[in-house]
Parts: C-alpha cells; sequence; structure tokens
C-alpha cells in the first residue's frame, strides 16, 4: 500500500500543470482582439463618395481600416479612369447592388436625344453630357466663360426676334438663352458645373460635347 501511494506521488510531481489556466501557457501565442464595441458593428453594404464638379479622372482609391489588435492600415489600388462626376463613387460588398448598377447603366447606354428647347432659329436636344443644336446658321465664333459656367455662341443672321430664355433642371445644360445682335444671334447655354467642350460640325447643325 506504502509502494502504491509513493508510485502516485513521483507521477503527480513529473505532471506539467499551468498555474493560471486563463492564461496561455508556455509556446502559445495570445491572440490580440480589440474592443468588443467593434463586434457591434453593423456590417458594410455600400457607401458613397461625391466628388467635386472640377473631378476628372479617378487616380488612386486608398481603404483606411483597423486590425484585429486595434492598430490601423490603409490599402490603396492606383487607377486612371474617366469619371462623371454627377455620380457617386461606391464602396460596396455587395455583389446584387453591382449587378443592379450594370442594369442601370445598360439602361443608360438605350437613351436617345430629348428635345430640350425651340425657338425661331434653332432646336436643342441633350443626351447626359452632349448638346445637340439643330440649325442651317453658320456658328461665327464660340467661347467658354465662368461664373456662371457657360458657353456663348454666335451665328450669323440678320434677323429679329424676341429674346428667348429656356430652363432645365435636373440638366446639365441647365439654361439657354437667346438674344438678337446686329448681323447675328447670340446663344448662351449655361452649365451645371465646371467644364471644358468640343465643338463639332454635323450635317443639320452643331454638337457640344463637354468634357
Amino acid at each position: 500500500m506504502i509502494k502504491i501511494f509513493f508510485i502516485s506521488l513521483f507521477l503527480l510531481s513529473t505532471l506539467n500543470a499551468r498555474e493560471n489556466p486563463f492564461f496561455p501557457s508556455q509556446g502559445e501565442k495570445d491572440i490580440p482582439l480589440t474592443s468588443v464595441n467593434s463586434t457591434n458593428l453593423l456590417p458594410l453594404k455600400r457607401a458613397t463618395i461625391s466628388l467635386p464638379p472640377q473631378a476628372r479622372v479617378l487616380q488612386k482609391v486608398t481603404l483606411e481600416f483597423k486590425n484585429l489588435d486595434g492598430s490601423i492600415e490603409s490599402k490603396s489600388i492606383e487607377l486612371e479612369n474617366s469619371i462623371d462626376w454627377h455620380l457617386p463613387v461606391f464602396v460596396s460588398q455587395s455583389f446584387g447592388e453591382i449587378s443592379e448598377e450594370k442594369k442601370a447603366l445598360k439602361k443608360q447606354e438605350l437613351k436617345e436625344f430629348k428635345k430640350i428647347a425651340s425657338m425661331k432659329h434653332a432646336t436643342f436636344f441633350s443626351l447626359d453630357k452632349t448638346l445637340k443644336i439643330v440649325t442651317s446658321d453658320k456658328n461665327i465664333r464660340n467661347f467658354l466663360l465662368v461664373e456662371p459656367h457657360r458657353i456663348v455662341m454666335d451665328f450669323k443672321k440678320d434677323t429679329t426676334f424676341k429674346s428667348y430664355t429656356k430652363v432645365m433642371k435636373k440638366n446639365i445644360f441647365s439654361v439657354i438663352r437667346v438674344g438678337n445682335h446686329s448681323g447675328y444671334y447670340r446663344i448662351v447655354i449655361e452649365l451645371d458645373g465646371l467644364y471644358r467642350y468640343k465643338l463639332e460640325k454635323i450635317s443639320d447643325g452643331y454638337m457640344i460635347h463637354l468634357i
């Protein structure tokens, strides 16, 4: 009996028990955790960033994030893509919403020119950032003015008519004004933001492409 007691005592003394079971033993690594509050945050669905009117090219996207141990890091992706400042930039982890955006873009591609204004010597049609001016008169000069941003176009014609103004809400070409002058008439096209433009001569008039 005494022999069995001493054997049991020897076996117990060789066990490598942990003094405190709530702390990691030697060789184990503790996993650092942030505060409990971070686990209660809502999951990311979609966030939006609106850009200023002068934005034209997206150069870089940087995401700043918090790690499991509470440290802050960031990752960036280099880009070189043209953008439309009217549309927000989305940050999303939902593939369903992305597919909906693609459907909306396809619908936009199917849009056609819409008549927005008409006067005695010219008719105006718009589609996104393009304005079509149907007229048989010759453009003799055109230039850009600021505050507000507007395109001025003079057309050669000896004519008399009452001044014309058309306001278009929710349109890039927000206001069209036409006035009569000696030997020509002037069209002023106010824009909803900051742009440059290209003027193209077409068979039935002119096209203004905003950049």
